[in-house]
C-alpha cells in the first residue's frame, strides 16, 4: 500500500483528533452507525474521505432545515414533502427516528 493510500484511513484515534472529539464520542457514534467506519475485530478503520463526505452532508442537512424555514407558509409544503418522503420510500418519522436533526 502506497503512502498516500494509508494516510486515507484513519484509526479510531485519528478520527477523533481529526474531528476534535473524545475518543469515547467517535467510537459510541461509529458503533450506533452515525459516523462511517469499519470494525476489523476489537479496531476501527474509517476512510478520510467518507468522514468528509459525512461531515458536509450534517452540515447541508442543517442548511436546508434553516432554509426551510422560508417556506413556511408556502401553501404547497405538505405537498412537496410528501413528494419527497415518497420518493424516497420512507416516512417522516423514520427521519425523526433516527436521530436527523
Amino acid at each position: 500500500m502506497s503512502q498516500t493510500a494509508a494516510s486515507e484511513v484513519f484509526t479510531l484515534e485519528e478520527v477523533a483528533d481529526y474531528l476534535k472529539l473524545p475518543l469515547d464520542t467517535i467510537e459510541r457514534e461509529a458503533s450506533q452507525g452515525h459516523i462511517p467506519g469499519r470494525r476489523i475485530e476489537d479496531t476501527w478503520r474509517f476512510l478520510k474521505s467518507a468522514i468528509d463526505d459525512w461531515l458536509r452532508a450534517q452540515d447541508s442537512r442543517a442548511i436546508m432545515r434553516q432554509q426551510a424555514g422560508a417556506l413556511k407558509d408556502d401553501p404547497y409544503l405538505d405537498e412537496l414533502l410528501d413528494a419527497i418522503y415518497r420518493d424516497r420510500k420512507r416516512s417522516e418519522a423514520d427521519d425523526d427516528d433516527d436521530g436527523a436533526q
